[in-house]
């Protein structure tokens, strides 16, 4: 095995050993070791591209643009860090006079869960992988990791695991902090490991549900977070696909074939009105879209057996589909909502590639019905006219209740890293959909609070104490 891969026993291990002294790190460090990655990272980026690339078939551009966005987002995590408010600190302190009786003096706050093990996705080599989103807020919390190593990039997660733990070294952080395990045997022992506290997870349905099943059966089960993927529902309304109709052909066209269509977020499922000339105009500009590499020959395969799956169901039309059947090209299928609500289930199933299917509705207030009956999803969009904002409102409500992230007039794919993002949504998009995998809440999943009742000062962990050695927010009797 490879010097920088780890059995998952000592993997899990290391990381448990060094958990406590990394949770307990002053804030400062900790931000320096992720910054120090960022760095690291960014200084090795030629070679870096240039293994995603052979591995991937991603092109350079896209490579550089994600590789930017995991240094990028390493160092707003480390900013969290420093700012301390993610602790949530609340002091009340000793009350006689308290309502309900006499108050302790009690003091609360976050702390890190524990070694958490990451499983890489395969479509973000760099930032949902070895040095990812899950990672870096799994550091941020205070938390060791340990990634299970996707198949897809081996080379390169090794690579990147190597410039990790020389950069970690040179920060200072405790050994343990970083591990690298490969195969699916090592990611399920790391799962059965008593001393692991937390897992997260990018891919399919099949296997993150398989995954979570294990967090669950565990002596001790564990959180896990799970993101499963989703077909991103888009609604055009009448007025808006009369105004704009180029213009959301364009849109739709382009989102569904960003990166080969390999986006958790790629909006699969297209909503419009019968008597609108959008589907013909998306049509064309699917039928002139070459197909591209995908990930590697298992994505592609998968593909196109779920394309044909789609396209054999009753009532199912084939708008756009390749002379060659089993070309990675994209496809463009169509029925209409009396069908798609009749055969929802197989019919709202992801297709993971650059498949679209166009639903077609006759009065737009047959949709909320529909809509309400879907799994949960990641996005959900609404392409309308501010005219029709007031006769909107109840497909709106339907809209977010049964997704993470409600789009007006966008396109879900491109996941803005920024506090505000909710990446995550009902189940089966995410298996615990009160959380985020992007933005600066996703620290929080691996935190876990923890109150202290009369304490002596010199035993309090130091964001709780007197002076506030750490210096960050608190709340103070409220």
């Amino acid at each position: 095995m490879n010097a920088v891969v780890r059995e998952p026993d000592a993997a899990v291990a290391a990381a448990a050993a060094a958990a406590r002294t990394w949770a307990e790190l002053p804030l400062p460090e900790r931000a320096h070791a992720l910054e120090t990655v960022a760095d690291a990272l960014e200084a090795e980026r030629a070679d870096l591209v240039a293994l995603a690339n052979a591995e991937t078939h991603l092109d350079a551009p896209r490579l550089n643009g994600e590789l930017t966005r995991t240094a990028f987002q390493l160092r707003l995590f480390a900013e969290e860090v420093r700012a301390g408010a993610f602790l949530d600190v609340r002091i009340d302190r000793a009350d006689p006079q308290w309502p309900t009786g006499p108050r302790p003096e009690l003091r609360r706050y976050r702390t890190a869960l524990g070694p958490v093990l990451v499983f890489a996705a395969s479509n973000f080599p760099f930032a949902f992988s070895v040095a990812g989103g899950d990672t870096a807020s799994a550091w941020a919390a205070g938390c060791p990791v340990i990634v299970k190593a996707h198949p897809g990039h081996p080379e390169l997660s090794r690579r990147t695991a190597g410039i990790i733990h020389a950069a970690l070294a040179k920060s200072g952080a405790p050994d343990g902090v970083f591990a690298l395990i490969e195969g699916v045997q090592a990611g399920i022992d790391a799962l059965r490991h008593p001393a692991l506290k937390a897992a997260a997870f990018t891919g399919s349905e099949r296997a993150g549900l398989a995954l979570a099943r294990i967090a669950a059966d565990r002596p001790r089960p564990i959180p896990f977070y799970g993101e499963l993927g989703s077909v991103n529902p888009v609604v055009v309304t009448p007025a808006a696909a009369r105004t704009r109709s180029q213009e959301i052909a364009q849109g739709y066209a382009a989102s569904l074939t960003l990166g080969a269509g390999q986006f958790c977020t790629n909006p699969g499922l297209l909503f419009l009105p019968a008597d609108a000339p959008l589907v013909d105009d998306i049509a064309r500009l699917l039928g002139e879209t070459p197909p591209a590499p995908m990930l590697g020959p298992w994505i592609s395969e998968a593909y196109v057996d779920g394309a044909r799956r789609l396209a054999d169901l009753p009532g199912t039309h084939r708008l756009v589909w390749p002379d060659d059947d089993s070309a990675p090209s994209p496809r463009l299928l169509t029925t209409d909502l009396p069908t798609f609500a009749a055969t929802l289930a197989p019919m709202a199933q992801e297709c993971f590639g650059p498949l679209g299917l166009a639903v077609t509705y006759d009065d737009l207030q047959d949709l909320p019905a529909v809509l309400a009956a879907l799994p949960g999803q990641l996005t959900t969009t609404l392409h309308g006219e501010p005219t029709e904002a007031e006769q909107l409102t109840s497909l709106t409500a339907t809209l977010a209740e049964r997704s993470g992230r409600v789009l007006w007039n966008a396109w879900p794919t491109g996941v803005s890293v920024t506090p505000a993002m909710q990446h995550g949504g009902p189940h089966p998009a995410t298996t615990a959909p009160t959380t985020t995998s992007v933005g600066t809440a996703a620290l929080t999943r691996f935190l876990r609070p923890i109150t202290y009742q009369s304490y002596p000062e010199a035993l309090l962990p130091p964001a709780l104490r007197e002076g506030n050695p750490w210096g960050v927010p608190r709340t103070v009797d409220g």
